[in-house]
């Protein structure tokens, strides 16, 4: 195999190592997706929150609880026969009506407060159904990134090895241009067809088509791509 043909061969495997090395970074990406996580975290979020208004409601009950009391001591008070004085008795009954709009204030908010949790209890179960069946997606998902990457690195390996045993067939000079052509040009190679270089597209003269088929390490004047014949 001469030094055009070796070098073709050399970027086929260049350039499917750079596919399979695209498609392991995809792989890795979809791995570490946080789609799950950040489910789970919204979750937690909202049961947090619920924790919170339940606490907010159950002191709302306890103050309506102690108002509610209240009133019926004042009531006890005022209508027990025990108080004759009219000035305290009238005090009472401001103080009853006072209390009893603080009742309905808290009456208020605690239906409010419910109302809320009630909300978020909803938000909580739709939640968990959803995170159920993403957590089954993902790990089936996990299970077939896992397979896919194991093969891709596995070939990765067997690419690496290939292009390790070429190398070695191939002289340093050669192998210097071709590196080195590769740091401008994602192809450092290029088929001659029909008399064409397919890297430019430039009909090339025959005699420079007929060194490249003869093994020769002929460059295309236009696009300075190392020449390649079948």
């Amino acid at each position: 195999m001469n030094s055009p043909a070796q070098l073709y061969k050399l970027q086929q495997i260049d350039l499917e190592f750079q596919r399979k090395r695209q498609a392991l970074n995809e792989i890795e990406l979809q791995l570490n997706d946080t789609s799950l996580a950040t489910a789970k975290s919204d979750l937690a979020s909202k049961k947090a929150q619920l924790a919170e208004v339940e606490k907010k409601q159950k002191g709302a009950e306890w103050e309506l609880e102690d108002l509610q009391q209240k009133v019926k001591q004042i009531k006890d008070k005022l209508y027990g026969g025990t108080i004759k004085n009219p000035k305290e008795l009238i005090n009472l009954d401001l103080g009853i009506k006072e209390l009893n709009k603080n009742v309905r204030k808290k009456e208020d908010e605690l239906l409010q407060l419910m109302s809320e949790a009630e909300d978020i209890q909803g938000n909580i179960r739709s939640d968990n159904q959803k995170l159920e069946g993403l957590t089954e997606e993902w790990q089936r998902r996990q299970q077939t990134l896992i397979q896919r990457k194991s093969e891709v690195e596995a070939k990765l390996a067997s690419l690496h090895e290939d292009r390790e045993e070429l190398t070695k067939q191939i002289s340093p000079e050669a192998l210097h241009l071709y590196e080195q052509i590769r740091t401008t040009k994602e192809q450092a190679v290029a088929k001659v067809e029909r008399g064409r270089c397919q890297g430019c597209h430039i009909t090339l003269p025959t005699t420079q088509w007929q060194k490249a088929k003869a093994g020769n390490l002929v460059q295309c004047d236009s696009c300075n791509r190392i020449l390649y014949v079948e």
